[in-house]
């Protein structure tokens, strides 16, 4: 066994059920997300949400999901079919593929590249694509404004979330996830992660995430009040459930970046606690948690407002912090704490 899995084949094999693995994962927690999004919303306005099908509801989403696979797939008359089959596929293809560079401890990682943030970025920027192609292949007014302005807001936020990685960079002085986490595993423990020496930082990562996956109050690109759905208008069945599982895919990996860069990834808070992947995946569905009330007590923004915010307040702000930790590190200000990757901290 062990010389076939040395051969081609065998090591084919591995990377065949590692990636497996991964999707498996995904999926799953993709079921869970869903399932955890609606009865948080609903414990919020005080009812039951789902709580039929399954063990407390825990197969509704399931029974949702089976729904819109078999109903009948409508394509708009007028619209481009290629392209309009094209855009769902591209929004979930690209969701899935930016897990292969992120770890849940020292090995858990389907490809531990050098420039894994690099990664996630190129692939993240293209999802506006999907979005955009959705938007005019349905050759309707409606979908194709809902693009427009996902385009817009996706590529604004897009800024600030780059330039608030840039500084966790310069302290690390690495772009590999596994070396951003070991360096913020130090003697102080849960003080020692990045979430305090980057402590303004944090609040705007999260903001930008939420824009960034079109997350309320955030969601203008599909405003049922305003756009009747954006770019979803004319999506059904399963297209329409692909465009809604690459949203959630897009959530769930702001999470893990979020746990990853400020807040430890598999580090355990508690001393005295082993670390592993158990922590990475509670402190994802912690954040998850907060994107999910978020949801449930915010007011929808106006498209001024967001736009503003994003380039009036976040880019500048953003900017000078970047400036700011360069100096900080390269001058070792406040005893090294942003400068981990020459002193050791």
């Amino acid at each position: 066994m062990s010389d076939f899995l040395s051969t081609t084949g065998g090591t084919a094999l591995i990377v065949t059920l590692q990636v497996l693995s991964m999707v498996t994962f995904v999926m799953l927690s993709l079921l869970f997300l869903v399932y955890g999004d609606r009865k948080i919303w609903a414990a919020v306005q005080m009812r039951r949400g789902p709580n039929v099908v399954g063990i407390f509801g825990l197969l509704q989403t399931v029974a949702d999901a089976m729904k819109y696979v078999f109903k009948e797939v409508v394509i708009p008359a007028g619209a481009d079919r290629a392209v309009f089959i094209l855009a769902p596929l591209t929004s979930f293809v690209l969701a899935m593929i930016a897990w292969a560079v992120i770890p849940f401890n020292e090995t858990w990682v389907l490809s531990d590249i050098n420039v894994a943030i690099l990664y996630v970025f190129a692939v993240s920027s293209l999802e506006v694509y999907g979005v955009i192609m959705g938007g005019w292949a349905s050759n309707s007014k409606y979908p194709f404004l809902g693009s427009l302005r996902s385009a817009a807001q996706m590529i604004s936020y897009e800024v600030s979330l780059g330039l608030i990685i840039i500084g966790v960079i310069i302290s690390t002085g690495s772009m590999n996830f596994g070396n951003i986490v070991a360096a913020q595993d130090t003697d102080w423990h849960l003080l020692g992660w990045y979430w305090l020496p980057h402590f303004p930082m944090v609040f705007l990562f999260f903001i930008s995430a939420l824009a960034e996956t079109n997350r309320p109050p955030f969601d203008l690109p599909e405003a049922e009040s305003e756009l009747v759905a954006g770019y979803q208008v004319e999506y059904s069945s399963t297209p329409f459930l692909l465009f809604m599982a690459g949203e959630y895919i897009a959530m769930f990996l702001m999470c893990a970046l979020t746990s990853l860069l400020f807040f430890g990834g598999w580090l355990s808070p508690i001393p005295g606690l082993p670390d592993g992947a158990l922590w990475m995946v509670a402190k994802m569905a912690f954040f998850f948690f907060l994107f999910a009330m978020v949801k449930a007590i915010t007011p929808r923004f106006r498209y001024d407002q967001l736009m503003r915010v994003g380039w009036k307040v976040f880019l500048p702000f953003s900017l000078v912090w970047v400036v700011f930790v360069a100096f900080a590190a390269r001058f070792e200000w406040f005893w090294g704490i942003f400068a981990r990757y020459t002193t050791g901290v």
